[in-house]
Formats: structure tokens, sequence, C-alpha cells
């Protein structure tokens, strides 16, 4: 069984991940962990030191989630893909076609991470922009992907991880 799984380090990605590891591991299928770095949108150094930055940070947690999977018999490797999330995930679905795509609702509370304050507002902003383009990338996905999908529904945060 091929497994895909849109991971991007979130606090509802490593859910995801451990619902895979769950659910999944009996059936000793094979995970493809996809991480999508999306572009700055400036071309200045400082934006490209930002990019290197994220694409680095991504790539070393979508490494040790797959480490973790492999820790519990799973086997895992790892795909960064540059640009848009909706595209590259969709894309990757196309040329790998797995018999599951996974992926994690969103969510409307940040991770409780250093400036996450900021976060929550960009994030509001960042989000009603998208409903209003294209929608999701889970609503994107289960209209476009042409395998099964399984969006992992999130909890809300304890209140003493806001």
């Amino acid at each position: 069984m091929e497994i895909m799984l849109a991971f991007d380090d979130s606090r509802n990605a490593r859910i995801a991940l451990e619902t895979v590891r769950r659910m999944f591991a009996a059936l000793k299928p094979t995970v493809t962990l996809i991480s999508v770095v999306e572009d700055i949108g400036s071309t200045t150094a400082g934006a490209d030191d930002m990019f290197n930055e994220q694409f680095a940070a991504q790539k070393a947690a979508a490494d040790a989630a797959a480490a973790e999977l492999g820790a519990h018999g799973i086997e895992a490797r790892v795909i960064i893909a540059e640009g848009d999330a909706r595209k590259m995930i969709l894309r990757a679905t196309e040329e790998r076609k797995p018999d599951l795509l996974v992926m994690a609702r969103h969510s409307h509370q940040p991770d409780s991470r250093p400036l996450g304050f900021i976060t929550k507002h960009l994030d509001a902003i960042v989000e009603e922009f998208d409903h209003m383009t294209f929608g999701s990338v889970s609503a994107f996905l289960a209209r476009r992907a042409k395998c099964p999908i399984l969006i992992v529904p999130t909890p809300a945060m304890p209140d003493d991880e806001r």
C-alpha cells in the first residue's frame, strides 16, 4: 500500500502522522511525506535567506517524521516541493499515484510557537484570501485528486498549549 502524507510540521500535520502510524502500521505501507515550501514572493536577498531557512527547517522536520515512521517499521521517504501547496500536492499524487492521500484538516488555531500571535492574525487574512480564490488545500484536493483522500480532523488545543 502506498500512502502519501501532506506534512508541514504543523501541529495538525503531526496529528495526521500519528494517525497514519496508528491506522496503517499493520499493513506495512510505504509512506511518502510531501512537504511544500511556498515561495516568499520577493526577490530580495533577505527573502532568499528566509526561503532557504524555511526549506531547511521543513526538510529536517519531514526527515525526522520519516525516521519516526521507520522506527515503527514503516518504510518512509520524503519529497520536498517548491510552490503552491495545492498544486504541488496534486502534481505529486498524479505522478506517484498513491493508494491514499492523507492530510490534516486546517484548523483556525496557529501552533503555539514563537510569534504565534502574529501568525494568528496573518493566518486569518491569508485564509480569507485563500477561500475567496481556491478554497482550502483539502477542499481543493478533494475536488481534483484522482486518489482517495483521508482528511484527519484535529481536536482543539488544550488551554495550556495556546
